[in-house]
């Protein structure tokens, strides 16, 4: 008790130094072990898809591959306090408000029907030599506070990439698809087999990543999917 007190007083003096700020606007300080402040809390755009069976998640995806559920915490908008977030988050190293966002929306997705028999968390992975290079995979992280909020296990390993792919900024849909197509493998289908396994990526624009991770996947024998990303990128 008296380590713990100790430990709970030099975090504060911690945060008196070098006050946490908001990982969206970068001004404001979040409360608690939250990622956000209030202000953002309130005004970056939430989707709300996820009270919704069918949105526009599952009608991008619709006739790609079979899907039982799908969702996204936020729309992604240029120029806006949610593109700062998703920065930070996959460039400047604050993974820990991924995970803090997940645990968040993992929360609120327990609450639901659909994501209630959800047995196992699957990040998409990074290829070795880039999440060597940024030196953590935000998705991962993204996946580890989603699968706490869920209260289920994650597998990090559970998919592999087979090669690295170019990124996929300014591709069009079919140039992502090609990019990525057969770049995902399952490294051991006893991990995933008879499971109805949440896919996890960070953000989802065409759905390309997505649907590379998901074929594999659907190959193992009684697999189901869902998919949650933390923003999806508007058509």
């Amino acid at each position: 008790m008296v380590i713990a007190g100790l430990s709970r007083l030099g975090e504060a003096f911690l945060d008196l130094l070098y006050p946490r700020l908001c990982a969206a606007c970068g001004i404001h300080q979040p409360i608690r072990e939250a990622a956000l402040c209030i202000r953002c809390q309130l005004e970056l755009p939430r989707t709300d898809y996820h009270h919704f069976a069918e949105n526009p998640i599952t009608r991008r995806l619709m006739g790609r591959f079979p899907l039982q559920s799908a969702t996204a915490m936020f729309y992604f908008v240029k120029d806006t306090p949610i593109q700062q977030l998703l920065h930070r988050i996959k460039y400047l190293g604050q993974k820990e408000a991924a995970e803090a966002l997940g645990r968040q929306y993992g929360r609120e997705l327990i609450e639901l029907e659909p994501y209630r028999d959800i047995d196992l968390v699957i990040p998409v992975p990074l290829h070795p030599s880039r999440e060597h290079q940024r030196g953590y995979n935000q998705s991962a992280w993204l996946a580890r506070g989603l699968a706490d909020g869920l209260g289920r296990p994650v597998d990090e390993r559970a998919l592999s990439r087979t090669r690295k792919t170019e990124t996929q900024t300014h591709k069009s849909r079919q140039e992502r698809l090609f990019n990525t197509e057969g770049a995902f493998r399952v490294r051991d289908f006893r991990r995933v087999v008879g499971k109805h396994v949440l896919l996890v990526d960070d953000v989802m624009t065409t759905g390309a990543t997505l649907e590379a991770c998901a074929l594999p996947l659907l190959q193992v024998d009684g697999v189901q999917l869902s998919i949650v990303t933390l923003a999806i990128a508007q058509d």
